[in-house]
This record gives structure tokens, sequence and C-alpha cells, in this order.
């Protein structure tokens, strides 16, 4: 369990950060980009829901990957090692990854299939998971980047988890979008 006394440590006043193992990285590392990207998706979602208290169903998903955010952080946080641990470390599931699938086809039942893009905006919730949607598509980047690296190892299920969760927030902005009867939609070539 958790347990902070005291907010500041100064350990990280020389420019570098503690990863779960020890080991010490540069603030600017891609492994620490990374998972502090995931922060700011966890943000946006905290900043999201404070527009969607009024839909029960959504605010309680959003809460759910709220708390699943914070075990991806710690799986990023714990490189995988040759070498056994001396404890199970935490790390995203699969089951995490089809709860999400599960919840986007729950929000996407009542909507009408689209025919154009769908421009950021609308009602302010779905305005502030769009925030979230592309805050995690760079996550998703970063991850993809950080798995391809020959000395970094992370789980796959990182990379698919952020993935599906671009989607479901997408869905979930157009469900707050009165079930995608609000939303904004592109029209090509409409200010030329």
């Amino acid at each position: 369990m958790v347990k902070l006394n005291r907010i500041y440590t100064r350990t990280g006043d020389d420019g570098t950060t503690g990863l779960v193992n020890g080991e010490r990285r540069a603030k600017h590392d891609l492994r620490i980009a990374t998972f502090g990207t995931v922060d700011e998706v966890n943000a946006c979602i905290g900043a999201a829901r404070v527009a969607t208290k009024a839909d029960d169903i959504l605010d309680a998903m959003l809460g759910r990957i709220q708390n699943d955010l914070f075990d991806l952080g710690a799986d990023l946080a714990t490189p995988e090692s040759d070498i056994p641990p001396a404890y199970e470390p935490l790390r995203i599931l699969s089951s995490q990854v089809d709860r999400l699938e599960r919840e986007i086809d729950q929000l996407n039942l009542d909507m009408a299939p689209l025919n154009s893009f769908v421009l950021p905006g609308g009602s302010e919730a779905a305005a502030r998971l769009h925030i979230a949607r592309t805050v995690c598509r760079r996550a998703e980047r970063l991850a993809v980047e950080l798995s391809e690296k020959t000395d970094e190892r992370i789980s796959p299920a990182v990379v698919k988890y952020l993935n599906r969760l671009s989607d479901f927030l997408f869905v979930a902005a157009r469900h707050a979008n009165d079930k995608g009867a609000s939303d904004v939609l592109w029209v090509p070539g409409r200010n030329r």
C-alpha cells in the first residue's frame, strides 16, 4: 500500500526520477515521458468527469479507467527484466483491455453510424473527453516508441490498453454529445 507522509523528497532536484526498482532515470527519459503522459491523460479524464457527473454510467466507467491508468503507470515504472523480482510487479492485464471493449460497445449501442469525421467539441464533457483522447494518443505513440527500443521492454498490454482507451474516449465524447446527436461533423472543403 502506498503511504505518502511528505510530498517533497528532493530526490528529483538533480533532474532524475526513480523507477519502482530503485533505478534513477533522467526526467526527459522516454520511459519517464511515457508514464508522465499517462498521468496527463488521467488528469484530463478527471477534468472531463467534472462535466460527466450527471451520467452515472459514463462517470463510473471513467472512474475505473482512472484507476487503470495508475496501474498502467506502475507497469511502465517497473521495467520488465530477466532478473526475477522480489515481488509481483503490477501489470496491465488483457482483461482490462477486454473491459474497455465491452464498455465501448455498450456506449456505442444507441448511436447512429458516422458518415463524417467528428470535430472535437459540442458539449463541455465531449470537448474535455476529446482533449483526453488526443493526450492518450500521444501516450500511445510514446509507449510504442519505448517498446521499439532494443534496451527497453514493456508489456504489449500497455500499448493495447492505450489504443483501446483512445477509442473509448472517442465513443465517450460522442455519448456525451447526446449519443452523437450533437456531434460537430467535419465538412470537407467547407471554407474554400
